[in-house]
């Protein structure tokens, strides 16, 4: 037993020492903001107190588009987008709670429904009374959960690789969302987050590399490790996710366009097509060669087909 128990005590030290020696620190909030949060990023409260890093772009008079992040990115995913959009509309991008400046959720709650509680929120501080909502990954779900509730706050809906499917179809997935799923490890990448893990993760997530740049792998590294974020990666990945069924997508009356990369490694091009064939009306748009954020990997072309879609819902300017 006495042996048992050294050996028990050596192997503690031995990986505690391990963890010291490799532990990633999380990084500084001042410095992450003058890096991250320069204008025109702003900081709105809600949920009391807590600031949400946000940026409102575009003539404040014109249609407003509300843009929501996928998993462990930032709002800074968006660019290519804003670029595209603001001369004719007000976009408007945020970091979510547990993600970019933001910073955790003040009660832990990483359900669908709080994110779009959170939503909400920030949609009632800007003054929008309508809007088009767009949300990539995670936040594509979001987007759903707050469509389904508030149809009436949409003048569209925009779904890009979006989660919530209620398809089984098995994909490759990246490495860092297969290790934050696994309780004891997920713990582990909370100490210990080594730059070229995130690198790995990105290009497993996309078909076009050449978005892969230094500055973009760098920003994700630093923002997860974002005092709390980790902490925050690792409750949400615990947190159960339930997909949509199909009677609730087919309940939807809110013009809807379905953007899919065909090959998304992350969530398959199938799940695409059942929402475009269960959301009444729905129109897909799908890119070959493209993977899990078309937003990015395709933005000239995404952007352009989004603004045609709005035209034809009479939002905004015609485009061309």
């Amino acid at each position: 037993m006495k042996t048992a128990l050294k050996v028990f005590g050596w192997l503690l030290a031995v990986a505690l020492i391990t963890l010291y020696t490799f532990r990633t620190p999380d990084t500084d909030p001042r410095e992450m903001a003058a890096k991250y949060g320069a204008p025109p990023s702003k900081f709105l409260l809600v949920e009391g107190d807590r600031a949400v890093h946000i940026r409102d772009e575009g003539p404040r008079d014109a249609p407003a588009i509300v843009l929501l992040h996928g998993s462990n990115a930032d709002l800074h995913t968006w660019e290519p987008w804003v670029q595209a959009l603001k001369g004719r509309y007000r976009v408007i991008r945020y970091d979510q709670f547990g993600h970019g400046l933001t910073g955790p959720h003040p009660r832990g709650d990483y359900t669908p429904a709080a994110f779009a509680e959170t939503l909400g929120q920030v949609a009632d501080k800007l003054g929008l009374k309508q809007f088009t909502l767009a949300g990539n990954s995670m936040g594509g779900g979001i987007a759903l959960a707050y469509a389904l509730k508030h149809p009436e706050r949409l003048s569209a809906l925009v779904l890009v690789d979006a989660a919530g499917a209620p398809v089984t179809q098995a994909v490759k997935g990246n490495i860092g969302f297969t290790l934050a799923r696994m309780p004891g490890i997920s713990w582990v990448m909370g100490q210990v987050t080594p730059r070229a893990l995130v690198e790995r993760s990105l290009r497993q997530s996309v078909s076009n590399q050449a978005i892969v740049t230094e500055a973009m792998i760098d920003r994700y590294w630093e923002l997860l490790r974002y005092p709390g974020n980790r902490q925050a990666t690792m409750e949400r990945f615990a947190t159960p996710r339930v997909p949509y069924t199909t009677q609730q997508l087919a309940s939807l009356n809110v013009p809807t366009l379905v953007i899919w990369g065909e090959e998304d490694a992350l969530i398959p091009f199938a799940a695409g097509q059942l929402f475009a064939q269960t959301i009444p009306g729905a129109k897909l748009v799908a890119y070959p060669g493209i993977g899990h954020l078309p937003h990015e990997e395709a933005a000239a072309r995404s952007a352009a087909d989004l603004q045609a879609f709005l035209a034809a819902q009479g939002i905004g300017s015609k485009v061309g």
